[in-house]
C-alpha cells in the first residue's frame, strides 16, 4: 500500500468522485489503473483513464456515461469492456479478470477474477498501481508488484517472469521499447535478455499492431532511447531488417566509417526535438536507409555511400506497404529522401537561383521540412565542425528564401495551360503540348524569363514558329 495520491487536475477529480458516488450507491468496488495512475504519480498530464470494475463493468459504465453525459459509446462484451468520451478524457471501463493465452495467438481468454489477479496478468510493473475511488477509501494507491518503487528508479520490468510475459504477448516487447522512449526509463537486464530470446515470437503478430509500436516510439521526444533497445535486442532484424542494416562500425585500413545506425538516432531525435510531424520524423528514420547496398571503399579516399538517396527512395515502396503505412507515408518519405543530398551538396558552391530553383520546384509544399531534416542530418562528434556547417548551410536556406520569395516558385506551373499552348500553336492534343509546356518551364527556372503570365505568353509567341517548323521539316 502507498500513501493517498493526490489528483493534480480539478476535472479528474471531479469525475473520480461522481463516479465513485454512484460506484457506492451501486456496492460496487472501482478503481483507477494502469497508466492513469502511473502518470499521477509522476506529475504528468494523462487523457485517458483506466478503470477496473469487480463486477459487472459494461452494466456499471452505461449508468456512469448516463450521469457524466459521455459520448462515443463503445462495447467489447467478450473481453468486458466499455469506453466513452467526456470532456476531453476518454474513459474505459474493464471487468477485473485473468487471462490465459494459446502458443499461436496473442488473443488471450478471459474469466472474471479479483483486482490483484487483474493487475498481475498487466505487462510492467509500472503500470500495476491501482488508486480506489470509492469515497471512504478515495485516493488510496494499491501497489501489489512495487510498481512504485520501479517508477522512482527509472526501471521497466515485467510482473511476471519475463519469457513468459513475452511469450504469451510478445506485442509487448514493442511496448518495452516504447515506454523506454516515453519515459526514459532503462529496461531491466532480465527483461532485456528475455526480449532477445523472445524476439521471434512478433511473427505471430500482426503488422499494423508493430507498426503502431514503432510510430508510437517515434511520436516521444527521445525516439533514439526506444530504437536502441530494438537494436540492442536484435528485435530490430525481425521487424525493421533495413535497419538492423544499417548497424555496426568497419575499418579498412586506416579509415573509419561512421556507424549509419547510430547517425540515424541522433537526426532522429534531432528532428524529433523541432517537429510533431510524424512523416517527418519516420522520414529521418529511414532517409538513409539506402546506404548499406551502396557503400563502397575507394583507395585513397575512404568509404563512400554515393547514390544512396536514390537507393533509399526507390526501397521505400516496398517497406511502406510492408509496414501498411497510409499511401501519403510513402509519397512523403520518398520525395525527401530522394532530395535530402540536395541543399547540403549546394553548400560551398556558388550557387545559382537556377539550382534553387529546380530545388524548390522538386521539394514543393515540402521544402520548409526538407530543411528541417537537412539541418537535422548535420551530425558529429565535433561540436566544432557541427556550428560551422549549420552556418554554412543557413547561408544556402536564405538563398532559398530568397529566390521563393523573388519568384514566387513554391506553387510553380506553366503559367500557360496546356489548352491555350494548343490553341495559339493550332495543334490537338499529344505529346507536343507537353514538350511546349516543359520549355516555357525551363525557361523560367534557368531565369530567361520572370515566373509571369505576360512573359511566358510572350515566349511562347516567340518560340512557337521554331518549334512548328521543326516539326515540319521532320
Amino acid at each position: 500500500m502507498y500513501k493517498k495520491l493526490k489528483i493534480f487536475s480539478t476535472e479528474d477529480r471531479e469525475i473520480l468522485k461522481k463516479i465513485g458516488e454512484l460506484a457506492d450507491k451501486n456496492r460496487v468496488d472501482i478503481y483507477a489503473v494502469g497508466g492513469y495512475v502511473r502518470d499521477q504519480v509522476m506529475g504528468n498530464k494523462s487523457k485517458e483513464i483506466d478503470f477496473v470494475v469487480v463486477g459487472d463493468s459494461i452494466r456499471f459504465s452505461e449508468m456512469v456515461k448516463e450521469k457524466l453525459r459521455g459520448r462515443g459509446f463503445v462495447v467489447y462484451p467478450k473481453f468486458g469492456t466499455a469506453s466513452f468520451v467526456v470532456g476531453d478524457r476518454r474513459l474505459e471501463f474493464v471487468t477485473a479478470r485473468k487471462e490465459s493465452y494459446r502458443e499461436d495467438s496473442r488473443k488471450p481468454d478471459v474469466v472474471p477474477s479479483t483486482l490483484k489477479e487483474d493487475l498481475l496478468r498487466r505487462d510492467f510493473t509500472i503500470n500495476t498501481l491501482a488508486v480506489n475511488i470509492n469515497r471512504n477509501r478515495f485516493g488510496e494507491v494499491i501497489d501489489f508488484f512495487n510498481g512504485i518503487s520501479d517508477i522512482k528508479k527509472g526501471i521497466i520490468r515485467t510482473v511476471l517472469d519475463p519469457e513468459e510475459t513475452f511469450s504469451d504477448d510478445p506485442l509487448r516487447i514493442m511496448r518495452a521499447a516504447r515506454f523506454a522512449s516515453q519515459l526514459q526509463f532503462d529496461i531491466d537486464p532480465e527483461t532485456l535478455e528475455a526480449m532477445k530470446k523472445s524476439k521471434d515470437r512478433l511473427r505471430i503478430v500482426s503488422q499494423e499492431r508493430i507498426t503502431d509500436e514503432i510510430l508510437k516510439i517515434l511520436s516521444h521526444s527521445k525516439p533514439s532511447i526506444g530504437l536502441r533497445v530494438l537494436q540492442q535486442t536484435s528485435v530490430l532484424e525481425v521487424v525493421f531488417p533495413e535497419l538492423a542494416a544499417m548497424s555496426g562500425v568497419e575499418q579498412k585500413d586506416e579509415y573509419h566509417h561512421k556507424d549509419v545506425f547510430e547517425h540515424t538516432l541522433k537526426v532522429v531525435d534531432n528532428v524529433a526535438n523541432v517537429t510533431d510531424n510524424p512523416m517527418l520524423i519516420f522520414t529521418a528514420l529511414v532517409h538513409d536507409i539506402g546506404k548499406p547496398r551502396v557503400k563502397r571503399f575507394v583507395e585513397g579516399a575512404g568509404w563512400t555511400f554515393h547514390g544512396h538517396e536514390v537507393v533509399g527512395a526507390r526501397m521505400l515502396k516496398r517497406i511502406c506497404s510492408r509496414l501498411r503505412l497510409p499511401k501519403e507515408y510513402f509519397i512523403y518519405s520518398e520525395k525527401l529522401t530522394r532530395l535530402h543530398m540536395r541543399p547540403i551538396n549546394l553548400i560551398g558552391e556558388e550557387v545559382t537561383d537556377s539550382a534553387i530553383r529546380r530545388l524548390i520546384v522538386q521539394a514543393g509544399d515540402e521544402i520548409d521540412d526538407l530543411l528541417k531534416l537537412c539541418r537535422a542530418d548535420i551530425t558529429s562528434g565535433n561540436p566544432k565542425r557541427v556550428k560551422n556547417h549549420l552556418k554554412n548551410f543557413e547561408r544556402v536556406a536564405r538563398r532559398i528564401e530568397e529566390v521563393e520569395e523573388k519568384d514566387r516558385m513554391r506553387q510553380f506551373q506553366s503559367p500557360v495551360r496546356g489548352d491555350e499552348i494548343m490553341r495559339i500553336c493550332g495543334i490537338g492534343p499529344g505529346p507536343l503540348v507537353g514538350k511546349i509546356k516543359k520549355m516555357i518551364e525551363e525557361a523560367i527556372l534557368d531565369g530567361d524569363i520572370p515566373n509571369e503570365y505576360d512573359a511566358a505568353h510572350k515566349y511562347l509567341l516567340k518560340i512557337k514558329d521554331d518549334i512548328l517548323n521543326d516539326l515540319i521539316d521532320h
